[in-house]
């Protein structure tokens, strides 16, 4: 627990550095500038949809808009140089409801789960694997039925509250 602490302490100060984090009530909200569309491009596993991150703990896609129930391939990418025990990346996708706020608190102990408890499992859409730097994994999915919004987020203790973090709106 006071190795998690320290970690996560480590983490909180490094994303205060130079340039400030924010806390947007909408992705879209984030900043003046947009944030990049996705790169998507058809597969037979459905649309793929690529999203990197670095060592300054942001996804590079905050938003992905999906038909209900369309087939859908996430790889997420980490191009950081950081060690994964102490910037790792994942990316999960929260059913409808979930306080992702309450869920990445909940994950912050699961470190042998890639910080997604066996209790959160009924929360979860999808979700990658826990990537160290250069590592990248693809997580295949189908969209809800139900239009709404989404959300995703790095549950890896301390990286949702710098902003790591986005939306699948299903519409």
């Amino acid at each position: 627990m006071t190795r998690h602490i320290a970690l996560l302490t480590l983490l909180l100060a490094a994303g205060c550095s130079s340039q400030p984090a924010s806390t947007p009530t909408s992705p879209a909200a984030s900043s003046s500038m947009a944030a990049p569309a996705a790169t998507a491009r058809q597969t037979h596993d459905g649309r793929a949809i690529e999203v990197t991150t670095t060592d300054a703990m942001k996804f590079s896609v905050t938003e992905i808009t999906a038909k209900p129930g369309e087939a859908l391939s996430v790889t997420l990418v980490n191009t950081g140089t950081t060690p994964k025990f102490s910037m790792g990346h994942n990316w999960v996708l929260l059913a409808a409801g979930v306080d992702p706020q309450a869920f990445v608190v909940a994950a912050a102990e699961a470190v042998t789960t890639d910080y997604v408890a066996g209790s959160q499992k009924p929360q979860v859409l999808a979700a990658t694997k826990l990537l160290g730097p250069k590592e990248r994994d693809t997580v295949t999915f189908t969209a809800p039925t139900a239009p709404g919004r989404y959300e995703f987020v790095c549950s890896f203790p301390g990286h949702f509250q710098v902003g790591m973090r986005g939306v699948l709106i299903v519409r």
